[in-house]
């Protein structure tokens, strides 16, 4: 049997930020944190949620894997060698400007043999390209 992709994981400066981001930008939800989780938080000193050094988003189908978003002292210096395609449900237009009102920025739109996309970057530089199939228009 073949190994199953258990999760995704960004190394970033800001981790609620950022899965806040991808979790609008995927129609992700936000893990909750229960008693347990806010008690273990302020054991290690952090009183708000917000400084958690790990988030996880969860998405909104079965079988899809987590998310996790994890602080890191370092800043992101290259291209990524891995990215996220996302596929428009109605124009590619129209979700890039949807994604750019969530944070995105737009790095370059591409138009080469009939396919159509465009790469940005999510808040923190992370590349992610927005893909438009040909029945999607």
């Amino acid at each position: 049997m073949p190994a199953m992709l258990y999760s995704v994981d960004f190394d970033c400066e800001r981790p609620s930020r950022l899965a806040r981001f991808w979790a609008d930008a995927l129609g992700y939800v936000m893990r909750p944190y229960d008693d347990a989780e806010i008690e273990r938080l302020r054991a290690k000193g952090i009183d708000d949620i917000a400084d958690d050094p790990i988030v996880v988003i969860d998405p909104p189908t079965v079988g899809a894997p987590p998310f996790f978003f994890i602080k890191v002292p370092e800043p992101k210096t290259t291209k990524n060698r891995l990215h996220l395609d996302i596929l428009a449900e109605t124009s590619l237009e129209a979700e890039v400007r949807r994604l750019v009102g969530l944070g995105a920025q737009v790095l370059a739109t591409y138009n080469e043999d009939g396919e159509h996309w465009t790469t940005l970057l999510d808040p923190e530089g992370n590349e992610f390209c927005v893909v438009v199939s040909s029945a999607s228009g």
